[in-house]
């Protein structure tokens, strides 16, 4: 494949993922037979990492996470792929739902899942610490078929004799970059609306910073101020070069969430080393 970073020298080519989407799928009304029609033909290789973020990870096992008085934290993975980072969740102490928009997706997250919690590799956790987090302190794993922007799949989300009060934990990955850009806005309106209350965290981590934002996707190339101005800027957070995704970092918080920190993990995939960055989100203070 050849290389997506900026002034590299070589000519863009498109990629397997890309063709699928620019032959068949390149309206909004699209996205969700697009991604579904790449699941029922096997082809979820071509953006599957293999294994839960390590960014995750390590923000997860450094501190507690705060949860709600007699219950364990809720957490949402929304584009969730295999499960590999609900599962993780879950072996840390998350009650957990992932959400994809194809059923076969989702049967074969289960199946991942089924076999994780049985008997979980190393790689769900930081080096050393699996024995931190016994088996009777881990929370459960929903899987399910849904689409993100409605809100059918919600009711879901909650059991006897509780009230949904919004996700402690929201965690972002590939989600964002592989929704076209005019999605954006109401990927942002829906972080508002299902992100719980304060101390309730979006967790994004942000990914591909290096590409170049004229080039199609997914992925689509994002920036720090892309997420800045969906989600504190209130915009749409489409621009076609730098310097003008840099200035919306400038905007008034007017949008749904505020960001309380951003920091580049020591640890990621490979795919975003050395560019990645964790950008932690939470409901904005009045």
């Amino acid at each position: 494949m050849t290389s997506n970073t900026p002034n590299s020298g070589e000519p863009f080519v498109p990629t397997k993922l890309i063709k699928h989407f620019q032959a068949n799928h390149t309206t909004r009304d699209a996205q969700t037979s697009g991604w579904s029609a790449l699941w029922d033909s096997q082809q979820n290789d071509l953006w599957d990492r293999g294994k839960p973020s390590p960014a995750l990870i390590d923000l997860i096992e450094s501190a507690p996470w705060p949860s709600r008085e007699r219950r364990r934290p809720k957490a949402l993975v929304p584009g969730c792929g295999k499960g590999y980072d609900v599962v993780m969740l879950a072996l840390h102490g998350f009650d957990v739902y992932g959400l994809e928009v194809s059923p076969t997706g989702v049967e074969t997250a289960r199946a991942y899942a089924a076999k994780q919690l049985d008997a979980p590799l190393a790689h769900n956790y930081g080096e050393g610490n699996q024995e931190k987090y016994p088996k009777d302190q881990r929370g459960e794993v929903t899987f399910m078929a849904g689409d993100f922007f409605k809100r059918d799949w919600e009711g879901k989300c909650v059991r006897e004799g509780e009230t949904f009060e919004g996700f402690d934990l929201i965690y972002d990955y590939t989600f964002l970059c592989a929704l076209l850009p005019e999605m954006r806005r109401d990927w942002g309106r829906r972080m508002g609306e299902l992100l719980g209350p304060q101390p309730a965290k979006l967790v994004c981590l942000e990914f591909p910073l290096y590409k170049d934002l004229k080039l199609p996707g997914p992925p689509w190339a994002l920036r720090e101020g892309i997420y800045y101005d969906v989600l504190a800027g209130g915009g749409t957070g489409v621009f076609d070069n730098d310097e003008a995704a840099q200035s919306a970092l400038q905007q008034p918080n007017k949008g749904p969430l505020e960001r309380v920190a951003r920091i580049r993990p020591s640890r990621t995939y490979p795919q975003g080393e050395g560019t990645d960055h964790l950008g932690i989100w939470q409901v904005k203070s009045w």
